[in-house]
């Protein structure tokens, strides 16, 4: 049974069926949504027993020729690196459709580009051959220009026009770079294993030069400095639904490509680029953590937060090793769940007060302190506290990070002490000291709030408390990668 092409296509009929419902059935809309983002994530589910955690070969595999005169085929598969991304974004997606559901305006178009969005990140992290992969990649994209540019706030359509250009200018390298690769193939093919194996007759120059195409691209979705200033104002106008996904699972594509392209097909153009990667990592922990000590709108501050924590991600990866490896896909994983959270409780907060300054507020504590415990929660992983989600998966990236880059990593935890600071002046400010009687009439979250924000929660003090159960699929695979190129 092809399971995995279920879980990323029954998505894309729940949108043709959201299509196909007038536009005045809105619970007939939400509830199609719902239920095809939930089968999607049902099956994921599913494929946990049946996942080989000993092995770090492609599982599940699917082969169908596409387009048998170029060797173009339709392959899906996944290992320990892409499997737990594949869990991330159903999961995300599911809460993120529950936290759409207080959407008002155009409905049905909303729900359909937020279904074929979920289709793209999916079938990114599960595509083996390359133009297969360029296509889900580019799939992304039209989407969330959509949902940023119509749902998102009032400067929502250059933010839209920003995230656009900034995404296709890395996509016209991406697809240089994988022409490049395909002509230097003999013979000739676009499938990721087959590429894998043929780097070695692959010049330096060559690598270096296929690496940097594909880079930029990557780099971009990180965000990688310095092409990182689209995402805080994508973020800030993005519905919030729609920033969720944005922090947790489409930052992650571009750690991801970084990974399973630019490591594990080109080793020589990885290596030369090392030392720039463990500097652009440190800037992005350093500068995102200073950044967002910066700001006064919430949500601001919690976008530059992404740009620290996916440096942390990055300092793991340029650590070349198995725990490095470990710890920089764990951190993937933790800072979807944790920044997830943290979004849709900025958004709860919006939503009441229609304002994100944290200056407007004090004291909201004893008003709404449901609120007040999850906020304090998800702050409290996003600067690692120990028991949180956030700080095994934050240690494992810095020492990876200091075997091979003592200094470097020693300059990074500037970034944590920043983390620590912003976070905590927020929740001073806001929830603590006497209240604002401005606020005296605010109501504490609602059922539909908690159902969204309350299994990120759970997963947040799981994954602090045993991360091996996130561990346990990634770290066979993270050993061979670590061991590919010695």
């Amino acid at each position: 049974m092809n399971m995995l092409s279920l879980v990323t296509f029954i998505p894309l009929a729940g949108a043709l069926l959201v299509l196909a419902l007038p536009k005045e059935r809105v619970k007939a809309i939400q509830a199609t949504a719902l239920a095809s983002a939930g089968a999607s994530l049902a099956l994921s589910i599913a494929l946990i027993p049946l996942f080989n955690r000993g092995s770090a070969d492609m599982q599940f595999v699917e082969r169908l020729s596409w387009i048998p005169s170029m060797d173009i085929h339709y392959v899906l598969g996944v290992d320990g690196l892409s499997f737990p991304l594949l869990l991330l974004t159903t999961f995300i997606s599911f809460i993120a459709l529950i936290g759409s559901l207080g959407i008002k305006e155009r409905v049905k178009e909303y729900f359909f580009w937020f279904l074929v969005l979920e289709v793209g990140m999916l079938g990114v992290f599960e595509a083996l051959d390359l133009v297969l992969f360029y296509v889900f990649w580019e799939l992304c994209l039209v989407p969330m220009y959509f949902l940023i540019g119509i749902w998102g706030g009032p400067r929502k359509e250059f933010a839209a026009i920003k995230f656009f250009l900034y995404t296709l200018a890395g996509s016209v390298f991406m697809l240089l770079a994988i022409l490049a690769v395909y002509f230097n193939t003999a013979p000739h093919t676009f499938d990721m294993i087959a590429l894998m194996k043929a780097h070695s007759a692959w010049s330096l120059k060559f690598q270096i030069l296929v690496f940097l195409g594909f880079y930029l691209a990557f780099a971009i979705k990180i965000p990688a400095f310095p092409f990182h200033t689209w995402l805080p104002l994508a973020h800030v106008e993005a519905p919030t639904a729609v920033s969720v996904i944005l922090a947790a699972v489409l930052l992650k594509m571009g750690l991801y490509g970084l990974l399973r392209v630019c490591y594990e097909m080109l080793p020589l153009g990885f290596h030369w680029f090392l030392p720039f990667l463990i500097a652009i990592a440190v800037i992005n922990i350093v500068y995102g953590a200073l950044c967002a000590m910066a700001q006064t709108d919430m949500k601001k501050m919690v976008a530059y937060s992404s740009v620290n924590h996916m440096g942390y991600c990055l300092l793991g990866v340029a650590g070349v090793s198995a725990i490095g490896f470990s710890g920089a896909v764990l951190q993937m994983i933790n800072h979807g769940i944790i920044t997830g959270s943290l979004f849709l409780l900025v958004g709860v907060i919006y939503d009441r007060a229609h304002t994100r300054d944290i200056s407007a507020f004090g004291g909201l504590a004893a008003r709404v302190p449901i609120y007040a415990g999850l906020m304090f929660l998800a702050c409290f992983a996003s600067l690692g506290l120990p028991g949180l989600a956030g700080f095994v998966s934050e240690f494992m990236c810095f020492l990876g990070g200091f075997a091979q880059w003592k200094i470097y990593t020693a300059i990074s935890v500037l970034g944590v002490l920043a983390t620590a600071a912003f976070f905590l002046r927020m929740m001073e400010k806001v929830f603590l000291g006497p209240l604002n009687n401005k606020w005296a009439g605010l109501s504490d979250m609602s059922a539909r709030e908690l159902c969204s924000i309350v299994p990120l929660t759970v997963l947040t003090i799981a994954f602090g408390v045993w991360p091996k159960l996130a561990l346990a699929f990634i770290n066979t695979t993270a050993v061979q990668m670590a061991g590919l190129f010695k």
